[in-house]
């Protein structure tokens, strides 16, 4: 490291020097008290070089928690977060998914995660200006074969999704050849996957964004009830290598989940960790809840929203838990365009769907 470029007394560079310090990561990890062993400085001076060096390579400035409560810190804004190409549904999250950790959504079948999945990587190729993040998407499939025709059929509706999108922008995205498809079958293959493949994809900058459908796939199936200490551990490797792809390259993680059934306690429309009022929970428990960063939940209702002339099954997208979220939720359809969420006045609802 050139210490030179640091704005250090010309006293402390030299002490560094003299101990042989060639590194800020030397500097970082080792404590303020073997520093001082180490270069004979006082406490003050090292305090003095730690932040130096430490305000040196950060990329961003320090966030307290309130900023992070009110959202008034920059990285958080719309801009810098992975649109849901959607304004309800981007006004729920804060402008979408964080670039950073792992998002959960969770929900019961046919309640329209893929759909979720597959408009997110069509919204990830948009330059950052229209909420994107100008790369591609990898999607890795462990239950069903990759939805192609869904997703061809909204590549040729992303002009009524968007209708702000200049329609010359939207023509020159060539969609489908950014989005990389991967299969696993297995635990061990998935392992394969997100620690050889997809790390080569996200250092070329080919893509920024992973997509897993699902995670409860595979560990549910693979382990039995008396392995559930074999599970977390494979569980927590897997989530430890999706938490250092999305720190290091700034991409958004989307594992779709399932749910299991859930015996009410003494508090039945009480739910810490999953929709209130509802008997289902997303499946792997507390030991894969604790790696998630914002989990999302879908539930289909019973009555359908008409839209456009348009008619979909009403669903319900809650933020369950989020560091920067309150607990809220909104109404959505999945519509031939795609996901749209809907304000809860106006809505034209009836009691059933058609057949």
């Amino acid at each position: 490291m050139d210490w030179e470029r640091l704005n250090l007394d010309p006293r402390i560079i030299n002490a560094v020097k003299k101990a042989c310090v060639r590194s800020a990561k030397d500097i970082l990890s080792l404590s303020s008290p073997g520093l001082q062993r180490l270069t004979h400085l006082s406490r003050s001076d090292v305090h003095v070089l730690r932040t130096a060096v430490a305000a040196e390579h950060r990329r961003c400035r320090p966030v307290t928690a309130l900023e992070l409560s009110l959202g008034e810190w920059s990285s958080l804004q719309p801009g810098h977060r992975l649109s849901l190409a959607c304004p309800v549904l981007d006004e729920l999250l804060r402008g979408g998914l964080p670039l950073n950790g792992i998002t959960e959504l969770a929900g019961e079948s046919a309640t329209g995660k893929t759909q979720f999945g597959l408009q997110l990587c069509l919204s990830v190729q948009y330059p950052q200006d229209y909420g994107g993040l100008g790369s591609g998407a990898v999607y890795i499939c462990t239950e069903d074969s990759f939805p192609i025709k869904r997703l061809r059929h909204l590549i040729t509706r992303q002009s009524r999704l968007r209708p702000h999108v200049p329609p010359a922008l939207i023509r020159s995205l060539r969609f489908s050849d950014s989005i990389y498809i991967e299969h696993a079958a297995d635990v061990e293959a998935l392992q394969a996957c997100v620690s050889q493949r997809v790390p080569m994809l996200l250092e070329r900058g080919l893509v920024r964004l992973v997509v897993v459908d699902s995670v409860a796939a595979l560990f549910r199936t693979e382990f039995q009830a008396d392995e559930a200490i074999e599970r977390a551990r494979h569980l927590l490797a897997f989530s430890g290598i999706l938490h250092r792809l999305s720190n290091t390259y700034g991409a958004p993680v989307l594992c779709i989940n399932q749910v299991s059934d859930v015996v009410d306690g003494p508090n039945p429309g009480r739910c810490d960790y999953g929709m209130v009022g509802s008997k289902v929970l997303p499946a792997l428990g507390l030991a894969w809840a604790n790696e998630v960063l914002v989990r999302l939940m879908l539930r289909r209702e019973e009555a359908c929203l008409r839209s456009g002339g348009q008619t979909s099954a009403t669903r319900s997208l809650e933020v369950v838990f989020a560091p920067h979220l309150p607990r809220s939720s909104c109404l959505c359809g999945v519509w031939d365009e795609g996901v749209k969420g809907l304000p809860r006045e106006g809505l034209e609802t009836q009691p059933q769907c058609p057949t």
